[in-house]
């Protein structure tokens, strides 16, 4: 607890990433590609490490949220839309942290229509009856539980080699529509839209302000560099042991999320499967609880309602229904019959990935008048690094989607 409440925003943040969508994304690039996709990762820090800071700056500067910003740059309609297509998203994202609470509770025996009301009625409990801080803390110490898979991947004794060629040396085969999707997957889950928001709200909640913003700088770098870090531990871990065992025709197919298990098995054995499923749990009910109730708050502000969650449901009513629908929603998709959960989760982080550039837009042209933001525009670099980022992702964005309405425009692999 001592080492969570030095943790800052931009740590909380940037952790937020390694969810359960982002666990499995992280997972299923390092068993389909082996190293080779490693060294997106080295430009997507730099990119989440600017990202972050201009989110943190926007804060400290103005004392308001970035939904606020939005609606009174860019007016209630362009704000009701942007709220109603985060809305979708984010319910989507919590049907799949819901997706890996019941795929936790099928390795343990226990089936998806049992577990899955269990856990929307401890998170609801939790929310509502407990202090948000000492949950949020409780959970990212629990999180904890992902450093592990550096462990994993020392012991699975990888090529540092190929490790290193694969980080340094970058390759680019377009023309392989599920190359594209891993990485428009790999930016989505780690530069979530919703981050963005979420990150701006909790700096201006703590009240911080321009004359600290070096310190909310070194806190967003060092949470990203740890987030990337650590998600790289995770493809690296199944690139040694699920691609690798591929590579000499062992044939595993990860259909489930229980397949990606395999990854921890040189550091924990058998017991594996158990702290996987421990992970995943841990992710889900902390992201379920915390995702649905980052959504209220942010589209309240966006569009003017009270958003408070020590008012009665008489004082906040538009706040405590969406949350209740987030909820609700994200854990009945997940109870549909014979739904492809890993399918979803990585659907939901491609998503992402495609809206993210348009949110990027709205930031960048916020950040960067001067009547608002004054002396903290951005810099050439930050402004460079940016819109290279929205150029990319939407690039590759809209030649994923090509590739969906003429599949013979990309290979399959």
């Amino acid at each position: 607890m001592i080492f969570a409440a030095i943790l800052g925003p931009g740590f909380i943040t940037a952790s937020a990433g390694n969810d359960v969508g982002g666990i499995l994304q992280y997972s299923q690039a390092g068993a389909q590609f082996g190293y080779s996709l490693l060294w997106v990762m080295i430009p997507l820090a730099i990119a989440l490490i600017v990202v972050q800071e201009m989110a943190t700056r926007m804060g400290t500067v103005t004392g308001k949220g970035l939904a606020a910003l939005v609606r009174e740059n860019f007016g209630v309609r362009i704000s009701f839309i942007a709220m109603l297509l985060l809305f979708f998203i984010n319910t989507l994202l919590t049907s799949t942290e819901f997706a890996g609470i019941a795929a936790a509770a099928q390795i343990f025996g226990i089936s998806k229509y049992l577990a899955v009301p269990v856990a929307l009625i401890v998170v609801f409990l939790f929310v509502l009856r407990f202090d948000n801080k000492i949950v949020e803390r409780t959970f990212v110490v629990l999180s904890l539980i992902y450093l592990t898979y550096i462990g994993s991947a020392v012991m699975a004794h990888p090529n540092w080699h190929e490790v290193a060629h694969g980080a340094l040396v970058p390759s680019f085969p377009f023309r392989t529509v599920g190359w594209i999707a891993a990485v428009v997957g790999l930016i989505g889950t780690t530069i979530s839209p919703y981050m963005q928001f979420f990150l701006q709200s909790a700096v201006v909640e703590k009240g911080r302000r321009a004359n600290q913003l070096t310190a909310a700088r070194i806190d967003v770098v060092n949470g990203s560099v740890l987030a990337i870090v650590l998600a790289g531990f995770m493809i690296i871990a199944n690139a040694a042991t699920i691609y690798l065992a591929n590579q000499h025709g062992a044939h595993i197919v990860a259909n489930t999320v229980s397949d990606f298990a395999a990854a921890l098995k040189p550091l924990a054995g058998e017991s594996a499967a158990v702290i996987f499923a421990l992970g995943i749990l841990n992710a889900g009910v902390f992201t379920a609880a915390v995702l649905p109730l980052s959504t209220s708050y942010i589209i309240c502000e966006a569009l003017g309602f009270e958003a408070a969650i020590d008012r009665t449901f008489e004082q906040a009513p538009v706040f405590f229904s969406l949350f209740a629908a987030g909820l609700v929603a994200g854990a009945a998709i997940v109870l549909i019959p014979n739904l492809p959960l890993l399918q979803l989760v990585l659907f939901a982080q491609v998503l992402q990935g495609i809206v993210l550039p348009a949110e990027l837009v709205l930031m960048l042209i916020i950040i960067n008048r001067t009547h608002i933001m004054g002396r903290h525009t951005n810099s050439p670099v930050a402004n460079a690094i940016a819109w290279t980022t929205v150029v990319v992702v939407g690039s590759l964005s809209v030649l994923y989607v090509a590739g969906q309405f003429f599949p013979r425009l990309l290979g399959s692999h």
